[in-house]
């Protein structure tokens, strides 16, 4: 299980990086629930990672603001009964978020005018448009 958590090609967070507590998990599960310490809660400290490139952090910091308590993220896994697929669980999802929170920003909108044909022709079916619907009213001469 102790194994580097790969995030990107170019991000791979060493296992000493990360930390796991266990403890109890709530909800139904009789007598297992009450014996076991089947939750897992996963942190990692991203505002002093040296595994994390400068540039990287900065923009990870800003996205992932309201995740963060002291620079640490926190995610806790109690889905399943083992603890072991509740580890693989918290680290996927760890993996998920910093792999959203690293992506490069979309690329600037830049505006752009309709062209004069485009104009033309949408004033054009608007024309005949009109000239649909006046068809139909109903004719004093009637």
């Amino acid at each position: 299980m102790a194994e580097d958590l790969t995030v990107t090609r170019a991000l791979v967070i060493p296992v000493s990086e990360l930390r796991e507590r266990f403890s109890r998990s709530s909800g139904p599960g009789g007598q297992h629930v009450n014996t076991t310490d089947s939750r897992v809660e996963l942190s990692f400290n991203l505002a002093n990672s040296p595994s994390v490139p400068e540039s990287l952090r900065a923009r990870m910091i800003e996205r992932l603001g309201t995740r963060l308590v002291n620079g640490v993220i926190t995610i806790a896994a109690s889905e399943h009964r083992a603890q072991l697929q509740n580890r693989e669980a918290a680290r996927e999802r760890l993996a998920a978020l910093l792999r959203e929170a690293a992506a490069a920003p979309p690329p600037v909108r830049r505006a752009t005018k309709p062209s004069r044909g485009a104009k033309e022709r949408r004033i054009a079916e608007k024309k005949r448009r009109g000239i649909t619907k006046r068809n139909r009213r109903a004719s004093p001469d009637d």
